[in-house]
C-alpha cells in the first residue's frame, strides 16, 4: 500500500489525539460574518429565480430554461453549504446552546428564503411531453433529465403553491422542530454505570464491552435511562408520525410507506417480497446463530443486550486508529486501485474530513454527509477501537466515495436512493472483512472473526426489516389515535422477539429502548434500505467471488457513479442480477446461512479438538 501519501505525523487532532473536522472548508467559525451574506444571498437568489421565471417555464426556449436550471443549482449548492455546516457544526456539540441556535436560525432563514422558489417544480410538472422533448434537443438540457424525471415522478403528489407554502411555512415548527427536540433530549441523556457517567454514543459502546457483568450493567442503564424518558420521546414520536400522516393525506400516498417508495423506486410488491423472504429466514439464520452464540458465551439463551458481545475466547486487540485506517485502505486496494485513490484524501493530513471520537455533546452512531462538487464528504464517527469500529470505518467510507463518484452527475442529479446509498457502504464492509479474513490461519480467530461479520449481517438485513415492521404497525395504528408508551413498547417487544427467536431474552429489560433508534424519528422507513443493500450486495459479492463479470471492480465503481440517475434494476443488468426475481433476496440471504454453516462446521472442528468446551 502506498503509505507515504498519508503524513500521519502532520493530521488535525483533538484531546484524544484522533483527527477531528475542520469545518473552515466551509464557514472559518460559526461568527463568520460570511454566513448571513449567503444567507441573504441565498434568499435573493430565490427571489431572483422568481422575478425572472415564475409563470414563464412553459415558454422559455431552451438556452432560457437551462440558464434556469443553473440558477437553481446556484440555489442548491449555496444551500447545501449553509445547511450542513449548521448541522455538523450542531452535532459535535449538542450541549452548545450557541451552536444549537445557529442551526434554527439558518434552518428557519432558509426555510422562509425557499418560499418563493416552490412555483418552480409545480411549474415544471406542468410542462407537456412535447415541451419538454423540445427543450431536450439542447443536449446542455437534456443533462438534466435525471433531475427532471425525478420531479415529474411527484407529480400525482404536489399541491397547489399556495398549499405548498404552508407545508414549508410549517416544517420549522413540526416535523423538523421535533426532530430536534429528540436530539437535543438524547445529547442530554446520561448513563452511570460504576459510578461513571457516559452519554448515549458511550453507552452504546460498553455493550460490546467482553466483560458480561458490564455489559448487563449498561443494558439494564440504557433500558432505565429509556424508561425515564418514556413519556417524552413517546410525545415526540407520536407527533413525528402525525404529522407525517398529515402530510401523506394531503398529498395522496396511499400507505404510510408509500412515500418512501416512490423515492426510493421501489414498488410495494417488491419490498413485501423483500420482507416477506427475511422474514421466512428468521429461524434459518437468527435462530441458528444466536444458538451458536448462547452455546459460546456459556447461557441457555443470551440476554438482549449481549446480541453484539463478543466471544469470551476471542482476541482483545483494540485497533489504533491509524491500523484501523491502514487495514481499510489496504482492503480497498486489493479490490480497486482506483477506489483507493478516491479514498485517500479522507486521510490526508490537511483536509480532516472526518470526526472520529466519541465526546459529551456528540451525536451517537456514524453517518456520511454529502456536498457539491466543489467541497467534499464529511464523515463522523465514534470510534474507540473495537473491531466493528475497524468495519464502520469501511462502512462510512464507502459512503464517502460514492458521494465523491455520483456527485460528478451534477448537483441537481444526484439524489441517490436510500436503497443505493447502502450499497457502497455494506459492499465497503465486505470487501474489508474479506480481507480480514484472507489473513487468518488460526480457526478459533476464523470463527469469531465470521460471527462478528454475521452478527453485523443479521443487524443489518434481519433486524432492520423487524424495525420496518414495527415501523409500519405504528405507523398504522396511529390513523386511529395517539399511541401509549405501553402500546408502543408491546410492538416493539413481539417485533423484537419473532426475529430474535428462542435464544434471545427479550423481556422488561429490553422494553423501552426503541427510542434509541433514530431513523425511526428521524427518517421514517428508512430502515428497509438497510436489509435491501445487504441483500442486494451479497448477490453482488457473490458475482465478483464467481469471476464470472470481466472487470467487476470499473463496472461496480461505474455503476456508483450512477445511482442518482439510474434505477437499481438497470444497474444490476451488468452482472447478471435481476432484483424482479423472487429468488433475487434469497440468494442474498443464503450467503449468510453458509457463513452460520461455516461456523458450525468449525465449532464442531474445535469442539473435537478440544479447543472449545
Amino acid at each position: 500500500m502506498k503509505k507515504d501519501k498519508i503524513c500521519k505525523s502532520e493530521q488535525k487532532t483533538n484531546h484524544n489525539n484522533f483527527p477531528a473536522w475542520d469545518l473552515k472548508d466551509l464557514y472559518q467559525n460559526a461568527q463568520d460574518p460570511q454566513i448571513e451574506k449567503d444567507l441573504n444571498n441565498y434568499c435573493f437568489l430565490n427571489r431572483s429565480l422568481a422575478k425572472k421565471y415564475k409563470g414563464k417555464l412553459s415558454t422559455l426556449t431552451s438556452e432560457e430554461f437551462l440558464s434556469s436550471l443553473r440558477l437553481v443549482e446556484e440555489i442548491n449548492i449555496l444551500g447545501s453549504k449553509l445547511a450542513v455546516y449548521a448541522y455538523l457544526n450542531m452535532v459535535t456539540q449538542m450541549k452548545n446552546q450557541q451552536a444549537v441556535a445557529l442551526y434554527q436560525h439558518i434552518d428557519e432563514k432558509m426555510t422562509e428564503g425557499a418560499k418563493p422558489a416552490i412555483f418552480y417544480t409545480l411549474e415544471i410538472n406542468k410542462l407537456s411531453t412535447e415541451k419538454l422533448k423540445e427543450l431536450y434537443q439542447n443536449s446542455k438540457v437534456l443533462f438534466y433529465k435525471p433531475f427532471i424525471e425525478r420531479v415529474r415522478r411527484f407529480k400525482s403528489h404536489e399541491l397547489p403553491e399556495e398549499q405548498e407554502a404552508i407545508f414549508l411555512d410549517k416544517s420549522v415548527t413540526s416535523g423538523s422542530a421535533w426532530r430536534r427536540l429528540y436530539d437535543e433530549h438524547s445529547a442530554r441523556l446520561v448513563y452511570t454505570v460504576d459510578k461513571k457517567n457516559y452519554n448515549d454514543a458511550e453507552i452504546s459502546k460498553l455493550l460490546q464491552d467482553k466483560d458480561a457483568d458490564i455489559r448487563e450493567k449498561a443494558g439494564k442503564e440504557l433500558n432505565r435511562v429509556s424508561k425515564e424518558n418514556s413519556a417524552l420521546f413517546t410525545f415526540i414520536y407520536n407527533m413525528i408520525v402525525k404529522d407525517k400522516s398529515i402530510s401523506d393525506e394531503h398529498r395522496g400516498y396511499k400507505t404510510p410507506v408509500s412515500a418512501r417508495n416512490l423515492d426510493n423506486q421501489v414498488d410495494e410488491k417488491a419490498l413485501n417480497a423483500l420482507v416477506q423472504a427475511v422474514k421466512d429466514n428468521y429461524k434459518n439464520i437468527a435462530n441458528r446463530f444466536y444458538k451458536l452464540k448462547s452455546q459460546w458465551l456459556g447461557v441457555d439463551k443470551i440476554q438482549y443486550w449481549d446480541r453484539n458481545a463478543p466471544l469470551p475466547f476471542a482476541d482483545d486487540k483494540l485497533y489504533s486508529w491509524q491500523e484501523s485506517v491502514d487495514i481499510v485502505l489496504e482492503a480497498y486496494q486489493s479490490f480497486s486501485a482506483e477506489l483507493y485513490d478516491i479514498a485517500l484524501p479522507f486521510f490526508d493530513s490537511k483536509s480532516s474530513w472526518i470526526d472520529v471520537p466519541p465526546r459529551d455533546g456528540k451525536r451517537s452512531g456514524a453517518f456520511a454527509m454529502p456536498m457539491p462538487s466543489q467541497f467534499h464528504p464529511y464523515l463522523m464517527l465514534n470510534f474507540v477501537g473495537k473491531q466493528n469500529d475497524v468495519l464502520t470505518l469501511a462502512h462510512e467510507l464507502g459512503h464517502g466515495c460514492h458521494m465523491r463518484l455520483a456527485i460528478k452527475q451534477g448537483e441537481l442529479n444526484e439524489d441517490t436512493p436510500m436503497i443505493l446509498a447502502e450499497v457502497a457502504s455494506v459492499f465497503a464492509e465486505m470487501i474489508t472483512f474479506q480481507s480480514l479474513l484472507s489473513q487468518i490461519k488460526d480457526n478459533k480467530t476464523k470463527l469469531c472473526l465470521i460471527a462478528s461479520k454475521v452478527n453485523d449481517m443479521i443487524n443489518t438485513s434481519l433486524r432492520q426489516i423487524a424495525f420496518h415492521c414495527f415501523e409500519t404497525r405504528v405507523h398504522h395504528e396511529r390513523q386511529n389515535g395517539e399511541l401509549s408508551s405501553e402500546r408502543i413498547e408491546e410492538i416493539w417487544l413481539e417485533e423484537m422477539q419473532t426475529s430474535l427467536g428462542d435464544y434471545v431474552i427479550v423481556d422488561d429489560n429490553s422494553r423501552y429502548i426503541w427510542p434509541i433508534v433514530s431513523h425511526f424519528f428521524h427518517s421514517p422507513f428508512y430502515v428497509y434500505a438497510y436489509s435491501f443493500a445487504d441483500c442486494l450486495v451479497n448477490s453482488l459479492y457473490q458475482v465478483y467471488q464467481e469471476g464470472t463479470v470481466k472487470d467487476f471492480a470499473s463496472k461496480y465503481l461505474h455503476m456508483l457513479s450512477q445511482t442518482g440517475i439510474k434505477r437499481y434494476d438497470k444497474l444490476l443488468k451488468p452482472f447478471g442480477l435481476d432484483a424482479s426475481d423472487p429468488m433475487f433476496w434469497n440468494k442474498g440471504l443464503n450467503l449468510i446461512s453458509r457463513y452460520i454453516d461455516e461456523l458450525e462446521k468449525l465449532d464442531k472442528e474445535l469442539r473435537k479438538k478440544g479447543e472449545l468446551k
